[in-house]
């Protein structure tokens, strides 16, 4: 501190640090009030300052809060006042993510409405929210599930459909037989849904789609510019992009003979490496493929059929297993296709492995340089011919690294590049096929057959075909009084929701029953929170905010609402309503939230698994857990492994007990300290006890220093050795705090710097006016260096300390450089590298003066009597190491 200040007021009513007693519900309670009503946390947009949006993934309002949700926002919240500390125009909105199954299916098990059921958590996690003390703009709160929200991605969609991007088609889907719905193929998990858990079946029903698959390329190039998203993810949409180049191009139906078969009928590939089709010996069709019913002969017809029976009680994500099993996955059509590489016949089969969704739908097999290839080559003892030469060392099967081109006429004794470019240019020049760049990105199927969602504005018209709903008819609302009778969505089951009127000839015609994939409203929330209260989608005020500075979310999001996030933000930019190309800077994907299981054997053979708050663990003398037992009976009860937070397994922990038992503040220091924020965090109750003995033990040391009296200004020119070693501690602190926090956001190392810190002023005991001028200035650091993290005790602790105002417009604390020179260095010295001595020196001192220091200590003399200094290895201001002999 830079003046004098006397001690904090006897006032009984202001807020006192009392030595004896820490009481966190008092203390929050009381600054969580003054927050709302200095309205601390509102913001506008102000060009004379530098904006930081901070979001983190908005929740589903599933009814209470999980740990996952407490280290998620404390995460997004600790950044956030960090930022306002820098003096940055901080946003930092909340929402609800309110459409989908979880409601509905709740209803229909609780006999109530989705609209009510979801309005009521909401209610109560805001309030839980609010509890733990993040730094929200609650102004721009709104739920997904009301039409002033998504009325506005019902106008986009509309303008889509003119534009020709979103369009209905016909398309084999995965349906989740649980959830009565479509999944898109990103929800397919080890094929099953990924809610319900169901094996999804294969079916054909008409779909809307986004055309995602028009924007695969820039998807994929601007990850070059995402610095600030993590490797890992970029990887994986890189991925789910696939993008590949090779060529396009047709083979002939033909008989055994090569002789072109009546109807011309052609089937046609795309590979990657046409360098290799000299050694096609056979081809495959997807069993969906549009020409297998042409081609296959009458006499394999029964056996094709039956073959894609089966296929379709299949996931794609099965077909695909690379399990390398020799097993019968296909069958034999009666047709072949000439290969326009060398002129044969190879035979036309059906496979498993081969997808209608991807490329083509058809491939030319290679087995000699494609494992699956090769495993169905072996499976049909059908011909292997290799096209690239492998290494001498090779021990078989398919090769499907480079090599020299073999066995391919004009290819051969051609390095695989050179190869593959000569391939298609002679497909090119024989008219034959085209150069081709493919992608796995799939357009986005966005219908959902269930209730609770926003209604797809689609009227159809038995005139007019399918039309957008026109704009001054929209929302179209989804009524939220509705009663249930099964699975069944009560818009479909009502005759007169359906009705309406053709908005051409204005005929009678239908609204469209489905509604939108929910990650439909998350892809453009976080647009919208800069925009409360805009009559349009988006206004100006969303180029002030965009993008968003710093994104926070689970991993598991990556592929999922990530790319759609992107793309979403893309639409929006293509239609003037933003600037920006990208929707987030940086990204922060946070670990989860992992516990012990319990469990005890139920009357049925199932398992029945037991929440952490009912065991009673018991431990050894090094606290390592050794048993448990059940709390309320001493039953015993198996230690299982330590897994994610879930439902299923029982071993969430109440967040909102913690907070009552210990404090926000409490909750919020070990959700931070306790694991690196991209890491698991393992849920441990003894770490939860340490953070609040820390909490308490920092406000006794308060308490001590402030009832010792007033403190006099800091005078830094007029500090003795020990007094410049304890300030040059503080500040290091916070330049390594700062660091941590700002830039490496390690906010584990950072509070283990705070901690130590502390531990450091705990032991100094000058209580000269110097000495206690050197402890404020610490204690104030501590403060603030925790403010983003424990707001309220910080809060708290700075009035106690005598300062006015609120320690979040306190500003973060700056280090001072000067204070951080050190006096003095230790040097270990070593004779031969065995240390035998540590002598402090000035920083920067050289070798010769080194050297006199550490011969004038007696245990390096006496390991250098009498021997030959052979050589000095000098690190300054480390080491010293005399090699003697």
């Amino acid at each position: 501190m830079s003046q004098s200040r006397s001690p904090a007021s006897t006032n009984p009513d202001e807020t006192q640090v009392d030595e004896n007693r820490y009481d966190p519900g008092a203390i929050e309670a009381r600054v969580q009030q003054q927050w709302r009503d200095d309205r601390a946390f509102e913001v506008t947009e102000d060009d004379s300052r530098e904006k930081f949006y901070c979001l983190s993934m908005l929740p589903y309002p599933s009814g209470a809060l999980h740990m996952g949700h407490v280290r998620n926002y404390t995460i997004g919240d600790v950044i956030s006042r960090y930022q306002r500390m820098l003096g940055k125009n901080v946003l930092q909105p909340m929402g609800w993510d309110a459409f989908g199954l979880p409601a509905e299916n709740a209803a229909i098990k609780n006999n109530t409405a989705p609209a009510k059921w979801t309005y009521a958590n909401i209610d109560h996690m805001r309030g839980q929210l609010d509890r733990l003390g993040f730094a929200y703009d609650w102004n721009r709160e709104f739920a997904t599930c009301r039409p002033e929200y998504y009325r506005w991605e019902q106008l986009m969609f509309t303008r889509l459909m003119n534009k020709g991007m979103a369009y209905r088609k016909d398309a084999e889907v995965n349906w989740d037989p649980v959830d009565q719905t479509v999944l898109a193929n990103e929800q397919v998990v080890d094929g099953r849904g990924w809610r319900s858990g169901a094996v999804v079946e294969k079916r054909s029903i008409s779909q809307w789609f986004l055309k995602i698959t028009d924007y695969a390329q820039e998807l994929l190039d601007e990850l070059d510019n995402l610095d600030g998203w993590p490797d890992s993810v970029k990887t994986m949409q890189r991925n789910w992009i696939g993008r590949s180049e090779g060529a396009e191009f047709g083979m002939t139906v033909c008989d055994a003979d090569g002789e072109a078969l009546p109807g011309g009928h052609e089937i046609r590939v795309y590979t990657t490496r046409p360098d290799t089709a000299f050694g096609m010996t056979y081809s495959v069709l997807a069993p969906e493929h549009p020409l297998v019913d042409v081609i296959t002969s009458e006499a394999q017809a029964a056996e094709v059929a039956a073959f894609r029976e089966r296929v379709a009680a299949t996931s794609e994500i099965d077909r695909l297993a690379e399990d390398g099993q020799a097993e019968k996955r296909g069958v034999f059509t009666g047709a072949y296709v000439k290969n326009p590489f060398n002129g044969k016949a190879v035979p036309v089969y059906l496979a498993d492995y081969v997808l209608m969704g991807y490329g083509t739908g058809a491939i030319m097999a290679v087995p000699g340089e494609d494992e699956r290839d090769w495993a169905f080559a072996k499976a049909y003892d059908l011909p292997i011919i290799r096209t690239v030469q492998p290494p001498d060392d090779w021990d078989g099967g398919a090769y499907t690294g480079e090599g020299v081109a073999i066995n391919s006429d004009w290819l051969d004794g051609l390095g695989m590049i050179e190869a593959k470019a000569k391939a298609i240019d002679w497909l090119e020049d024989q008219g034959l096929g085209t150069r081709k760049v493919n992608f796995r990105l799939r357009d986005w199927g966005v219908s959902r057959q269930r209730y609770w969602g926003c209604p797809i504005p689609v009227i159809y018209c038995d005139d007019c075909g399918a039309l957008p709903v026109p704009e001054d008819q929209l929302p179209v609302e989804l009524p939220e009084d509705v009663t249930f009778m099964g699975v069944q969505s009560p818009i479909k089951a009502d005759p007169e929701w359906r009705k309406t009127t053709c908005p051409t000839c204005g005929g009678a015609a239908e609204r469209e029953t489905d509604t939108f994939d929910t990650f439909m409203e998350s892809s453009w929330y976080y647009a919208r929170y800069c925009c409360p209260g805009a009559d349009a989608q988006l206004d100006e005020r969303a180029n002030y905010w965009l993008p968003v500075d710093q994104y926070i979310g689970g991993i598991e999001h990556a592929i999922l609402h990530l790319m759609y996030f992107r793309f979403y933000h893309k639409l929006m930019r293509d239609a003037g309503l933003v600037s920006s190309d990208e929707p987030a800077k940086n990204l922060l994907c946070q670990g989860m939230v992992v516990a012990e299981t319990f469990s005890m054997p139920g009357e049925d053979g199932h398992v029945n698994w037991v929440n952490p708050a009912d065991v009673t663990l018991e431990k050894d003398d090094k606290g390592k857990v050794t048993g448990a037992t059940l709390a309320a009976t001493g039953e015993s009860v198996e230690v299982g492994a330590v897994e994610k937070m879930s439902k299923s397994k029982n071993n969430g922990v109440d967040p909102q007990g913690l907070v009552d038992q210990y404090g926000a503040d409490t909750v919020r220091l070990f959700s931070m300290f306790a694991a690196p924020p991209d890491q698991s965090l393992e849920w441990s109750e003894s770490g939860v006890e340490g953070a609040f003995r820390f909490l308490k033990r920092l406000w006794n040391l308060v308490s001590a220093h402030v009832a010792e009296g007033p403190v006099e200004a800091l005078d830094a020119d007029r500090l003795d050795d020990g007094q410049r070693e304890m300030r040059r501690l503080v500040h290091d602190a916070i330049a390594k705090v700062g660091d941590d926090v700002g830039r490496r956001h390690t906010f584990n190392t950072a509070i283990a710097a705070v901690m130590e810190l502390s531990n450091h002023l705990a032991r100094f005991d000058d209580r000269s006016a110097a000495g206690r001028a050197v402890s404020d200035e610490g204690w104030n650091a501590i403060t603030r260096l925790l403010a983003p993290v424990t707001p309220h005790i910080s809060q708290a602790l700075w009035e106690a300390l005598g300062q006015d105002g609120a320690v979040h417009e306190a500003g973060w604390p700056v280090a001072d450089e000067s204070a951080r020179v050190k006096s003095a260095v230790e040097l270990v010295v070593q004779v031969n590298g065995k240390l035998r001595a540590r002598v402090s020196l000035a920083p920067g001192a050289d070798q010769e003066t080194a050297m006199a220091a550490a011969m004038a200590e007696d245990n390096v003399q006496r390991f250098t009597e009498d021997k030959t200094v052979r050589k000095v290895i000098h690190v300054p201001d480390r080491l010293l190491n005399i090699v003697v002999g």
